[in-house]
């Protein structure tokens, strides 16, 4: 039987669905709308059972999901959401010994569903520039144990990634078009590359640059939407608010890179002049 241990991170999912991701503490409280449960009830009770408040309410215990951890991490900027992370972790093939490079790390909610997949041989290199970022990332990902597999890094990514030959690259940037050529020489041949941009005028940019520079093929770009229903069988009909638009998701694979037209054009101009 799964048994709830102090210092393990649990869900408690309140009867009205609110849900609390706490470190379990010998001692301490867990305070909510509902009142108040002491974290020694907590311990030692099986997970799926139901634990009162001292007025009554009865709070579920739970393990947290990949989901859970990502939605209730400290965020300073936007995150990227679990409907776009699910998509771009069967897009890249990010599986078990993987070497993945991410830019930025922004508050580390992509970074923390990245870590989780690759172990136990896998390794995350993630790369922000922001002193404020990085220390909030830290907090974030030291918070589920995940900084044994993730490798922070401080650096404007114009100067290149450390890494060569990794499995996947993904990048969290406003302009991810400037360092296309840093993103494949830090890729395999075929390794898998992604980007997220909120606007179609960073989308077109990126593609043009893409077009331009070569060695990219399999190119997709994706949106996803998310609409969620009220789950009551008498009257099931959707929410009435829906995550709609977050970003454009761009996927491709590094591949060798040949002339570009432009760069054929102007070889014969020149083959001509001669």
């Amino acid at each position: 039987m799964n048994i709830a241990q102090a210092n393990d991170l649990v869900l408690m999912l309140a009867p009205d669905e609110k849900r609390f991701l706490i470190r379990l503490s010998a001692g301490a409280q867990l305070h909510t709308h509902r009142g108040f449960i002491p974290h020694d009830a907590i311990i030692g009770q099986p997970f799926g059972n139901a634990v009162k408040t001292q007025l009554g309410q009865r709070f579920l215990l739970l393990q947290p999901s990949t989901f859970d951890l990502v939605m209730h991490v400290k965020r300073a900027s936007q995150i990227v959401y679990p409907k776009e992370i699910g998509y771009i972790v069967l897009r890249m093939n990010i599986v078990p010994g993987a070497r993945v490079i991410e830019a930025g790390t922004g508050s580390g909610g992509l970074t923390l569903a990245l870590s989780r997949l690759v172990r136990p041989d896998g390794r995350i290199y993630t790369y922000e520039e922001r002193d404020d970022m990085i220390e909030l990332a830290r907090k974030n990902l030291e918070r589920i144990g995940a900084l044994d597999v993730v490798e922070i890094k401080q650096r404007d990514i114009r100067a290149g990634f450390d890494e060569r030959n990794a499995d996947a690259l993904f990048l969290d940037v406003r302009e991810p078009w400037m360092f296309l050529a840093q993103a494949h020489a830090a890729l395999k041949g075929g390794g898998f590359f992604g980007s997220l941009v909120p606007t179609a005028n960073q989308l077109t940019d990126l593609l043009r640059e893409m077009e331009s520079w070569g060695g990219w093929s399999d190119v997709q770009v994706i949106e996803i939407l998310m609409r969620q229903y009220k789950p009551v069988a008498d009257r099931l009909r959707p929410e009435d608010r829906m995550v709609a638009h977050t970003g454009y998701l761009l996927f491709a694979r590094a591949v060798a890179r040949m002339p570009a037209r432009a760069e054929i054009e102007q070889a014969d101009e020149q083959t001509e002049s001669e």
